[in-house]
């Protein structure tokens, strides 16, 4: 009978484990607007779709449209389910990730964003309040209108800093022309709008066009009975671009028997108009406020970073917040001053689309180790839409101040046209951009060009 056997047990296989891979940055990018979204865009082509980082965007609404447009949409002169981006279809084809919520809150000790409790147009809870952690953070939640705590501003005057204020003012626009053609005793129809900004100049243009193409549709003497108001408080329209610029846009609104006032300060709002402080009564039972720019007021000291009293963050020139490297903040939520000046950027889309270039080249760099290039701001000028009417504007970099090139017709209608294409290219490329300018041909051609249902 054999043995034990005398030959050494064999040795079990040393299994050596494998390095563990690297967890890709995240790098969280709160706003999906115009700043916001085509930021997304180019990190999830250079980073999201490589594995280099995790590109997040957080946004409440689950839909991008160009802020620029907002006074069309509040006219009814564009249909925003043509021209919105839904964010989860763009999300996938471009390398990131889409997660809805609003921001309430920061820990930055713990590198994380509080997002508050979602809710749907009603008010009903749809998510809960969550946190998102993050390694890189990018603020880009834009500005509203300032009320500047004036009485009654809030209860009796519409706002358009989204696009659901943009659609609830359409709505009420058309209940109050059915209400004017249904009176029997010639009724107005008066409006007015406070801020002489390009939103407020560009609106009020907007809805004389509209209600120039509702004519057209069978509402004759509608527009002779428009009383439309624009009020604002500085010498003259427009402050932030050339005088030229808004001398000849302030000509072509009283051709359109527009009432432009300057040098008037609002003191209050009623239901059924406006109160100056030098006495007057401006009447009007649909007002719009586009007066001032501040930054989301959760902004105000949010967990120790610096902001200016509009809530705007202040920024260093690499666009990092001034209290912590890791938070970066752009577009209209954010205050950069360049050497030489006295005053910050505007809240321009011209702005926050060269810091979204900017920061789509400095965060690859520094995930890489390199230092952060400042950014170099190249002002190429201004244009204001008058309606379908005309167009004024002043091209080149002295544009800011008063000098540049002034055009206006045909060529600075061309130009401001462009200004949404070239949104559109950022976001599209090429041959997608293509297929949505012809489409947008098609349907001009094939549908009324203002709301009327």
């Amino acid at each position: 009978m054999p043995g034990p056997s005398s030959e050494p047990s064999p040795r079990p296989l040393a299994v050596t484990p494998a390095p563990a891979r690297a967890v890709p940055k995240r790098i969280v990018i709160v706003g999906g607007g115009a700043g916001g979204v085509h930021l997304a865009t180019r990190l999830g082509h250079l980073l999201g779709r490589r594995g280099r980082a995790e590109i997040l965007l957080l946004d409440r609404d689950s839909s991008h449209i160009w802020k620029p447009l907002l006074h069309e949409v509040a006219a009814g002169t564009l249909d925003t389910g043509q021209e919105q981006l839904g964010f989860i279809a763009h999300a996938s084809r471009h390398g990131f990730r889409y997660l809805p919520g609003e921001m309430v809150g920061l820990d930055r000790a713990a590198r994380q964003v509080q997002l508050g409790p979602l809710r749907d147009r009603a008010g009903t809870e749809v998510l809960p309040p969550r946190t998102v952690e993050y390694d890189l953070l990018v603020l880009a939640v834009g500005s509203r209108a300032n009320d500047f705590g004036i009485p009654g501003v809030r209860e009796h005057c519409h706002f358009i800093d989204s696009r659901n204020q943009a659609e609830d003012f359409n709505t009420a626009l058309r209940t109050e022309v059915i209400r004017c053609l249904a009176a029997a005793d010639g009724a107005t129809l008066d409006i007015a709008i406070v801020g002489a900004g390009a939103t407020g100049v560009e609106l009020t243009a907007e809805i004389n066009t509209a209600l120039d193409l509702a004519a057209a549709y069978g509402f004759p003497g509608l527009r002779e009975r428009l009383r439309l108001t624009l009020v604002e408080t500085a010498p003259r329209i427009l402050g932030a671009l050339p005088e030229r610029v808004a001398e000849a846009s302030r000509q072509e609104l009283e051709r359109q028997k527009a009432t432009v006032l300057t040098g008037a300060q609002v003191v209050s709002v009623d239901a059924e108009g406006l109160n100056l402080k030098d006495g007057r009564r401006v009447p009007a039972r649909l007002k719009v406020w586009a007066a001032g720019v501040a930054a989301p007021a959760f902004l105000h000291e949010l967990d120790g970073l610096e902001s200016q009293r509009n809530a705007q963050l202040v920024v260093r020139p690499t666009l990092q917040t001034t209290r912590d490297d890791a938070i970066f903040a752009m577009g209209d939520c954010a205050a950069l001053t360049l050497p030489g000046q006295e005053r910050p950027l505007g809240a321009t889309a011209q702005v926050a689309q060269q810091q979204a270039k900017h920061l789509a080249r400095a965060i690859p760099a520094l995930l890489e180790g390199r230092p952060l290039p400042e950014f170099d701001y190249q002002h190429r000028g201004a244009l204001v839409a008058i309606g379908h009417y005309n167009a004024f504007g002043s091209l080149g970099r002295r544009g800011l101040l008063g000098g540049g090139t002034f055009i206006q017709g045909r060529i600075a209608q061309i130009s401001y046209a462009s200004l949404y294409r070239q949104h559109q290219l950022a976001l599209h490329g090429f041959w997608r951009s293509l297929l949505f300018w012809a489409s947008d041909l098609l349907r001009r051609a094939s549908t009324p060009r203002v709301r009327l249902e």
